[in-house]
């Protein structure tokens, strides 16, 4: 064994002080409490700031989505933003979301009971719809309806804030949500409130154009791969069918939403003019 001296260890590279060695502060991470529902991209922050309803907490936007902030709604804005880059809301949001610059921290919005339903305007059930991406979907189509409110259960349902509402486009200030422990429950409190309750299903009982409607109305739809769970369609006065022309006979749950939306809220305002 060798009695020369170890040579001595290089020195680990260490970035210069000074304007190149400093981090810029970091915005705080996605929030993981339940009570603050988050919002990026155009058009679901520009709805929420336009939204008086709507308690706000937080606003981070690049330099040019402020200037388009200010051009769209005019100074000065309700919310003060923080200037950041745009790569610092990406890293709060998830893997390739489009934010557009934008990220809202706000409170969720106040939500209806069955007992302030007013009845005038259809309400929509989902049974246990979990994908957020055709929540939204199903959001945007409920708004431009004019659903008065969207019933879903506090499990086996993604929250209303992120990737759904940024799939909703808007339409998440605009039809509230009504949270509940036992949709079966709730069906029974809404016939019980004189509420027709219609399934939709591919195996219903009649064509959906087919089945008398009449306010108030609410329209239940399944999950995307099960339909409506057995204690669900129990609680149905009807079971509608969508009957498809073509070769394919099923549609995407979002899409099964538009078009029923449009025979029943068509089929509500028929019978309101008579």
């Amino acid at each position: 064994m060798s009695d020369r001296p170890f040579p001595p260890r290089k020195p680990r590279f260490q970035r210069p002080a000074g304007k190149h060695g400093r981090r810029d502060p970091q915005p705080k991470r996605f929030p993981t409490d339940l009570d603050v529902t988050v919002l990026y991209g155009w058009h679901p922050v520009v709805e929420a700031l336009r939204n008086g309803k709507r308690r706000l907490r937080r606003l981070l936007a690049t330099e040019n989505s402020v200037a388009r902030l200010n051009e769209e709604l005019g100074a000065p804005l309700p919310l003060e933003p923080e200037v950041v880059r745009p790569h610092d809301i990406s890293q709060l949001v998830e893997p390739d979301a489009v934010h557009q610059g934008l990220y809202l921290e706000a409170d969720p919005l106040p939500s209806p009971t069955i007992d302030t339903l007013s009845g005038t305007r259809v309400v929509l059930a989902l049974d246990q719809i979990t994908d957020p991406h055709n929540v939204g979907a199903i959001v945007r189509t409920a708004a431009a309806f004019g659903v008065e409110a969207i019933i879903t259960t506090a499990r086996h349902s993604p929250a209303a804030t992120g990737v759904l509402a940024k799939s909703a486009s808007g339409g998440l200030e605009h039809v509230p949500f009504m949270i509940v422990k036992n949709l079966a429950d709730s069906l029974i409190a809404l016939g019980e409130r004189g509420f027709q309750r219609i399934g939709l299903d591919s195996s219903g009982d009649a064509n959906l154009d087919e089945v008398p409607v009449r306010a108030p109305v609410v329209l239940v739809l399944g999950s995307e791969g099960k339909g409506l769970r057995q204690r669900t369609r129990e609680c149905c006065d009807v079971i509608g069918r969508l009957d498809m022309p073509g070769e394919i006979k099923s549609l995407n749950v979002s899409n099964a939403a538009a078009i029923s939306l449009y025979a029943v809220t068509r089929a509500v305002a028929a019978n309101a003019a008579k």
